[in-house]
């Protein structure tokens, strides 16, 4: 550029003189001939030409000089973009590096550094998605605060250089040495490194559905029902393609394959064999090929949590920092089990020997524990637990594993069962090997000389080898804070309407839906067919249905393949009950109602049948009388004498009868003459 200027500045005079030379011959010519010739200036007398030639000329090379001038600037840019560019992106793998090398010389000197140098993540270290991502200092001045305060020697990167969904991630550079490559892997897991974004993940689709239960398969099913052509995909942060969970605590425990752990097949109390899992791999499309789908389909994506959700702008992000835009969302994100706080408080040991069942890899963990310990202990006395007290009790018989269940009520499954069942089935479960300790309040968890010792407040003691927490469920709502959805503070949940809507594009269903019952009220149910109901509902309502949620869902619990029983609506011990009750035959128990039926998962996913329109009679007021061998019988649940639930205890496939007299919402003069509409008398 500076030879350009020079050279400019010795031409300028000749070229102004040129320039007045030129505009002197056309006023001369111009006066001569009385007009201005339109190509005088090139073919003009001999005393005029050159000059333009040179005029000309000295234009041309100017316009040259800036062109080269502006391609050399616009290269240089681009040079030292890309060169800044890259030293960004190796920016995190030379901290690793350098805290990597820091730490190790730390540790040569004392052991305690060593230890601090890679402490356990904090949730508020990370900078949430709505705050943008701190400054990432230039890799010459770092200081050795970098050393020691780990946290900060690997920054997230800019937000400038994130890759984005659509684009690939820059590359890493080679690693040197095990060591770094093991901090930098052991730092991603621990969220403290962004971890590399799903590069073929479609960045939108018409449908997401957020959780990998029975709800979202439900919404699934029901979306492509009504909308053939529909792309649906499914995040779940676990490993697996949709799976039913009752089975984890019933049938897989009775199963007699040794190799039913890997398999997940099991056998019905009908003896039909059948998966674990809704559907084959086969039945979904890869997530990369969702978006070329010709005729659409379900896509899951597996192992990915969305941790961030923006209403306002359709779109989620995942904790990958991968960002995925949709039309419509569904929230069935389901819960997580609760836990004792004395365990949460208790040292590292007792929390490794305690097991909070959920999923799949819980059911093996706890199947492999099983078969080598000697003592293990259940606490709590719900469905769950109940289920698998009774299931490690049947195991017990061979193993001679003593199998212990304890919970705070006075009898088993007290909060739902009027007291009378409640003992009768404690008794139950005693004889399937299980030793009860009622009302038992649990004070503490110690490890002492390699067992787990449980002081009760009481001051009784249990020691044992392994802990079942079966507590209760915590509906998972970790995304209304970003999402701006309001929580339910008396049942928990997102709460939504009757059409199980929490904005206009996006639903809930499943265990964190809190919707309004419009015959019961406000409502949070945590089973298996109120996931099915609700999320194919949900599915409807996506496509533009509108429906509201006036299904009541039932639910059922077995204790082993000789004892079961169905319930709906409202089912707490604390309401009055009315309980009529017969004596059982051979064909009254869950084997012989799945043998009849030819299902193994009693509830409206499988059969829908339709109530008759039965009408009770009036007659005296009810006198029912309580045996001691409750074989069948229905047990009617009320609510200023109105009925709100019922438990078909031994009774099958009648569900829709008493769905039919909820729905009424009469009051009965002679719930005995109710009971009969369930043929609990005939042989």
């Amino acid at each position: 550029m500076l030879k350009c200027r020079t050279a400019w500045r010795k031409l300028a005079p000749l070229a102004r003189a040129s320039s007045t030379l030129c505009r002197q011959n056309v006023r001369r010519t111009g006066l001569h001939n009385g007009r201005i010739p339109a190509a005088h200036m090139a073919t003009g007398p001999t005393g005029g030409g050159r000059e333009n030639q040179v005029y000309a000329l000295l234009v041309g090379v100017t316009c040259l000089g800036g062109a080269i001038y502006a391609y050399r600037t616009v290269k240089g840019d681009k040079r030292r973009y890309l060169e800044r560019i890259e030293e960004i992106s190796s920016r995190p793998h030379k901290r690793t590096e350098e805290a990597t090398a820091s730490v190790h010389v730390e540790a040569t000197a004392t052991e305690a550094i060593e230890t601090e140098a890679v402490p356990k993540p904090e949730p508020e270290v990370a900078p949430s998605s709505e705050e943008p991502s701190p400054p990432v200092p230039d890799a010459e001045t770092a200081t050795s605060s970098e050393t020691t305060e780990p946290l900060q020697a690997v920054p997230e990167s800019e937000p400038e250089v994130a890759p984005s969904s659509e684009e690939p991630s820059p590359p890493v550079p080679d690693v040197e040495t095990a060591a770094s490559s093991e901090t930098t892997e052991a730092l991603q897991a621990a969220g403290l490194v962004p971890a590399q974004p799903s590069p073929m993940l479609p960045s939108h689709v018409p449908y997401l559905l957020i959780g990998g239960g029975t709800a979202s398969f439900a919404a699934a099913r029901s979306i492509r029902a009504r909308d053939p052509g529909a792309r649906v995909l499914i995040v779940t942060d676990e490993p697996d393609l949709p799976y039913m969970r009752p089975p984890l605590s019933k049938e897989l425990w009775f199963s007699d394959d040794p190799a039913v752990t890997d398999t997940l097949r099991f056998k019905q109390w009908n003896g039909k064999e059948r998966s674990i899992y809704f559907q084959p791999s086969s039945f979904y499309i890869p997530p990369e090929e969702l978006s070329n789908a010709e005729n659409g389909g379900v896509a899951v994506l597996t192992g990915k949590k969305v941790v961030h959700m923006d209403v306002r702008g359709n779109k989620v992000k995942l904790d990958d920092d991968t960002e995925v835009s949709y039309d419509k969302c569904l929230i069935a994100t389901g819960g997580v089990p609760r836990n004792l706080q004395v365990i949460d408080r208790a040292e590292e040991e007792v929390k490794k020997r305690t097991t909070l069942f959920r999923k799949i890899e819980d059911f093996r963990s706890l199947d492999k524990v099983s078969r080598n310990i000697k003592s293990i202990t259940v606490i709590g006395g719900g469905f769950l637990g109940s289920e698998l007290a009774c299931a490690l009790g049947r195991r017990s018989q061979d193993s001679g594993l003593e199998v212990i269940q304890m919970f705070p009520e006075r009898g088993n499954m007290g909060k739902v069962l009027p007291e009378y069942l409640s003992n009768w089935t404690t008794d139950k479960v005693k004889k399937e090997g299980v030793k009860v300790i009622s009302e038992a309040l649990v004070k503490s968890v110690t490890c002492k000389d390699d067992q787990l010792e449980i002081k009760l407040k009481d001051g009784r003691s249990v020691k044992t080898d392994h802990i079942v927490a079966a507590v209760g469920l915590e509906p998972n709502v970790d995304l209304a804070k970003s999402a701006g959805l309001e929580v339910d503070s008396d049942f928990g949940g997102y709460r939504v309407n009757a059409e199980l809507q929490a904005r206009s594009n996006i639903w809930v269903a499943g265990d964190a839906a809190c919707f309004y019952d419009i015959r019961l009220g406000r409502r949070r149910v945590e089973h298996h067919d109120h996931a099915v109901v609700s999320g194919r509902l949900a599915g409807e309502n996506m496509t533009g249905a509108n429906k509201p949620y006036w299904h009541q869902s039932m639910f059922w619990s077995d204790l082993g393949p000789d004892v079961g029983y169905e319930a709906i609506g409202i089912v707490d011990s604390s309401l009055p009950t009315v309980g009529v009750f017969a004596k059982a035959t051979a064909k009254d128990t869950p084997k012989a109602a799945t043998e009849e039926s030819g299902t193994g998962i009693r509830s409206e996913s499988e059969t829908e049948d339709v109530a008759s329109n039965a009408v009770a009679s009036s007659a005296p007021a009810p006198a029912v009388t309580q045996k001691d061998d409750f074989g069948k019988g229905v047990i009617f649940y009320l609510r200023d004498k109105v009925v709100v639930g019922i438990i078909l205890w031994n009774v099958f496939n009648r569900m829709p009868i008493a769905r039919k007299i909820i729905k009424d919402g009469e009051e009965h003069a002679d719930l005995n003459e109710v009971a009969k509409l369930f043929n609990i008398h005939e042989d």
